[in-house]
């Protein structure tokens, strides 16, 4: 055979494999996969297509390895009857009519019930919060349980490591949670692990990506949590990670970057779910489900009592358990939604969602950073903004050198949720999250007075202003908003 027959051989068989990848990508990639996901999918693998492949069977599975997903059922059994009977809730104040059923929504999708008799104070100061966590810890004489998105040990969280240490020599059990990429990527990860170590805590990473040791998922599947519960009397919750906020990075001091949070401390029988997602996410990563704990779930003595719903969700669910919670809320606004979000990708059905509101008479308002500490979201989020701005929504920008991280959003003056979860597309179906809902008007009045200093600190942005924007910011915005497809 000479060469130029071997030469049209291979050409015709690489010819061959190039259209049979594009065929069984016709047929593999769109199953069970959202249009646009699917298609974004689809040009990546014809345009590149050995490339494309390759990054497909990398991460174009979001869902758990199977024996983490029967875990997950084997969880979801757990909270139902971990949770059974502390569905306390009065009737003595008025319900929106639509309530009840976001509330049988949210149990049936993450298994959690609304309880009734809770307290809840906001705090937004960063120092301030790590202060109250710390004496939190302080006060413990059981047990701590500590889950955090980042946990770093460094010269600002140095005196909440120090409370867990103390903790531990009275005999208090210590247990953390930390996830392993986005707490490997910290400065100081190695020395923080030693620390614990040292302290005599039981900790464990989420998610480990250790294929050597058999530990293996998807290497961008995240549990973002962010919790801390004592002696099942106290609890913590929000978007605030363990570490400096600068978050220890060179290019974050560099630009001055610093992270505004929100965290919620909460006491009553809510406390008890907080626990059991603690206790479901260790039996995860350790196999170990922990006793029920014999904690008090009494009423807290307090004039305005909430009732309190936990909504956890992550790719170990069938569904999108915080996006169709958010866009039931959504739809049942009839006053104004006033939304806070660092990370503001939405899908069809949430921008459908928030741009019908407007139509239907909603005052929309959406809190953002005017800067971005990750390019690709942020100009992902950037290219909604004239759509959103055409259709009527009001948008805040929070001024630089600040990270507006804070997550949450209110429905008219009854409803509030707040938690760890962003607005985009890798929260809804990638990250493990946990969502509160909150049904009190003392608590969504506490959540007014902080919207109200976000607007203090913002700059409105006007359609005109917005339409100014180079064209070179135009095309990174776009490309952008379709990687952002990519799930």
């Amino acid at each position: 055979m000479d060469r130029g027959t071997l030469t049209w051989i291979i050409i015709v068989i690489a010819l061959v494999v190039d259209f049979g990848l594009r065929i069984v990508a016709i047929i593999v990639v769109p199953r069970n996969r959202r249009p646009t996901s699917a298609t974004a999918w689809l040009l990546t693998v014809f345009f590149i297509p050995y490339i494309g492949w390759l990054f497909f069977l990398v991460i174009g599975s979001y869902k758990l390895p199977k024996q983490r997903r029967l875990r997950q059922q084997q969880i979801n059994e757990f909270l139902l009857h971990s949770t059974e009977g502390i569905e306390r809730v009065r009737r003595d104040h008025p319900w929106p009519l639509w309530l009840e059923s976001v509330v049988r929504l949210n149990r049936n999708l993450g298994a959690m019930p609304l309880v009734g008799g809770n307290s809840a104070s906001l705090i937004g100061d960063y120092a301030a919060s790590l202060a109250a966590m710390t004496e939190a810890v302080r006060s413990a004489t059981r047990y701590v349980h500590v889950e955090f998105y980042i946990l770093t040990w460094d010269a600002t969280t140095g005196p909440f490591f120090d409370a867990l240490e103390d903790a531990a020599r009275r005999g208090v059990t210590v247990r953390v949670l930390l996830d392993h990429i986005a707490s490997l990527r910290t400065r100081g990860y190695h020395r923080t692990l030693r620390r614990l170590t040292a302290m005599g805590a039981q900790w464990r990473l989420m998610l480990p990506v250790q294929p050597l040791k058999g530990k293996y998922q998807r290497p961008d599947l995240r549990n973002h949590r962010k919790l801390l519960v004592v002696d099942g009397r106290i609890g913590f919750m929000g978007s605030q990670n363990m570490i400096d906020r600068t978050y220890n990075k060179r290019s974050n001091l560099r630009r001055g970057l610093k992270w505004k949070e929100l965290v919620a401390r909460l006491e009553g029988p809510i406390i008890a779910g907080l626990n059991a997602i603690f206790i479901t996410d260790w039996y995860s990563e350790t196999g170990e489900l922990l006793s029920r704990e014999r904690d008090s779930v009494e009423e807290v003595e307090a004039a305005d009592q909430i009732d309190c719903q936990l909504v956890p969700s992550g790719p170990g669910f069938d569904s999108e358990n915080n996006l169709k919670l958010f866009l039931a809320l959504l739809y049942y606004a009839t006053e104004q939604i006033i939304i806070t979000s660092p990370y503001f990708v939405p899908d069809e059905a949430m921008l459908t969602a928030l741009t019908t509101a407007v139509q239907r008479g909603i005052r929309v308002e959406l809190f953002v950073s005017e800067i971005g500490d990750q390019a690709l979201v942020y100009h992902a989020q950037r290219s909604y903004y004239e759509q959103l701005l055409r259709a009527g929504v009001t948008i805040w920008m929070y001024k630089a050198p600040y990270i507006l991280h804070a997550k949450h959003f209110t429905i008219d003056d009854e409803v509030a949720v707040i938690g760890s979860s962003n607005m985009d597309m890798r929260s809804f179906m990638l990250n493990a999250e946990i969502s509160l809902m909150v049904h009190g008007r003392s608590f969504v009045a506490e959540l007014r007075k902080v919207e109200e200093g976000y607007r203090k600190a913002s700059t409105r942005l006007t359609l005109e202003t917005w339409l100014k924007q180079p064209l070179r910011s135009t095309v990174l915005d776009n490309l952008a908003r379709l990687t952002s497809a990519l799930q």
